[in-house]
C-alpha cells in the first residue's frame, strides 16, 4: 500500500566536494576516468541513501553522474557538439550560459543514462524517480546551427527522448520526469507545440510520468528575475490548463516561499501535484510545521491522494549539509500532515 503524501524530490542533490566543486552549477569534475566513474557511483549511493534516511519515500540518483540536468543528457546524443561551445542568453535573456552546438540531424545511437538507472534500481528498494531535460529547455539551452527553427528541433528531441525514456522505464524506473522550466517563460510556445513535444517524449512509456515547471535553480540571475516578477506569480494560470489536458500524470511546482497563488493548484484537477514545499534558493532550512504548513494550504485545491510534497526545485547549489536538513524538513512536515489526516499506513517498496 501506498501511504498518503509520498515525499519526493524534484532532481538533483548537491555533489560531495570529492566528486566536484561544491555549491555550484556546471561545477568541473575533480576526477578523472575509471576514478570518476567510481566518484559517480559512490555519490549515488550516497544520495539513495541519504535520501532513504531522511525519509523522502520515491527517490532519485540526485543526479550525481550529470554536470548540468541538461548537458548531461546531450552529452550522449549524435548531432550536438559539445565542444563546440557558444555562450548565448537563455531563458528569455535572463541569463548566459556556455552551451554546445546543435550540428546535424539528432539521434541516439546508443542509451544515455540506462547505467545510471540500472545501478540505482538496484541499490534502493524505494520507488525510483529518474528525471530527464523537457523539449523545449533543451532548446533553449543549445545553440542551433542545423534546424533553424525551435519546435522542429524540439520535436526531434522528443523523439530521442522518448527512447530513452521507454527504456528507463523497462529498467524498473517508477517514475521518468521531463524537467521544463522553459515552460514558465515561453507560454505561447507551451501552448503551440510545447505539449505536443511532452506528449512525443512520453509516448507509450509505461511508467508514471511528470514534468516539472518551476522558477529555476538557488542562483542570482534567477532570484533576481523573480523579484521583478510583481506581487503574484500568474505564469502557471496559462500553462496549466494545457497541463491538466495533456497525457502526462504528474505535475510537479514550486510553491515554498513563493509568490504563486496556491488556488492555481486546482486548475490541474486529475493530475498528481508534487507540490515544492522546500525552498532551493535559500540556504535557511525549513521548520517541519513550516513544510506542513504549505502541504495543509495546497490540500485546500488537491485532493490527499494526488498530492505529493516534494522541494520546488533541483538543490545542486547548497550545502551538503543544507540539503540534508531540508530534506529531513521535508519528510516530518509530511508525517504530520498525514498524523493530521489520521492516516499513517506504510510506505510502498518498489523491489529492483
Amino acid at each position: 500500500m501506498t501511504r498518503l503524501l509520498p515525499t519526493t524530490i524534484a532532481g538533483s542533490l548537491p555533489k560531495p566536494s570529492w566528486l566536484a566543486a561544491p555549491e555550484v552549477l556546471w561545477a568541473p569534475w575533480r576526477l578523472a576516468g575509471e576514478q570518476l566513474a567510481e566518484g559517480m557511483r559512490d555519490a549515488v549511493l550516497v544520495a539513495l541513501r541519504e535520501q532513504e534516511a531522511a525519509g523522502i519515500d520515491i527517490v532519485g540518483d540526485g543526479e550525481q553522474s550529470r554536470q548540468h540536468f541538461v548537458h548531461g543528457f546531450l552529452a550522449g546524443i549524435d548531432g550536438v557538439d559539445m565542444t563546440r561551445r557558444r555562450r548565448i542568453a537563455i531563458r528569455a535573456g535572463r541569463y548566459e550560459a556556455d552551451c554546445p552546438t546543435v550540428t546535424g540531424p539528432i539521434r541516439r545511437a546508443a542509451p544515455v543514462h540506462a547505467e545510471e538507472a540500472r545501478f540505482a534500481r538496484a541499490h534502493t528498494r524505494n520507488r525510483l524517480k529518474f528525471t530527464l531535460p523537457g523539449p523545449m529547455t533543451i532548446v533553449d539551452t543549445l545553440a542551433d546551427e542545423h534546424y533553424g527553427d525551435r519546435a522542429r528541433l524540439a520535436l526531434a528531441f522528443a523523439g530521442v527522448l522518448n527512447e530513452e525514456a521507454r527504456e528507463l522505464a523497462a529498467l524498473g524506473v517508477d517514475v521518468v520526469q521531463l524537467d521544463e522550466p522553459a515552460f514558465n517563460v515561453y507560454m505561447d510556445e507551451v501552448r503551440d507545440w510545447g505539449i505536443e513535444a511532452l506528449h512525443r517524449a512520453i509516448d507509450g512509456v509505461t511508467c508514471t510520468t511528470a514534468v516539472h515547471i518551476c522558477y529555476g535553480y538557488g542562483i542570482e540571475a534567477n532570484i533576481a528575475w523573480k523579484r521583478g516578477l510583481g506581487d503574484e506569480w500568474r505564469q502557471y494560470e496559462l500553462t496549466f490548463p494545457h497541463l491538466a489536458r495533456s497525457r502526462i500524470d504528474q505535475v510537479s511546482v514550486e510553491c515554498a516561499r513563493s509568490r504563486v497563488p496556491m488556488s492555481l493548484l486546482s486548475l490541474l484537477e486529475g493530475k498528481d501535484v508534487l507540490a515544492g514545499c522546500i525552498d532551493v534558493t535559500s540556504p535557511q532550512v525549513e521548520t517541519p510545521e513550516e513544510v506542513a504548513e504549505v502541504i495543509r494550504e495546497a490540500l485546500r485545491h488537491v485532493a490527499p491522494e494526488r498530492l505529493q510534497p516534494c522541494t520546488n526545485c533541483g538543490m545542486a547549489p547548497l550545502p551538503r549539509h543544507v540539503a540534508r536538513a531540508k530534506l529531513r524538513a521535508l519528510a516530518a512536515g509530511a508525517a504530520l500532515v498525514r498524523e493530521e489526516l489520521g492516516t499513517q499506513a506504510p510506505a510502498a517498496a518498489s523491489a529492483p
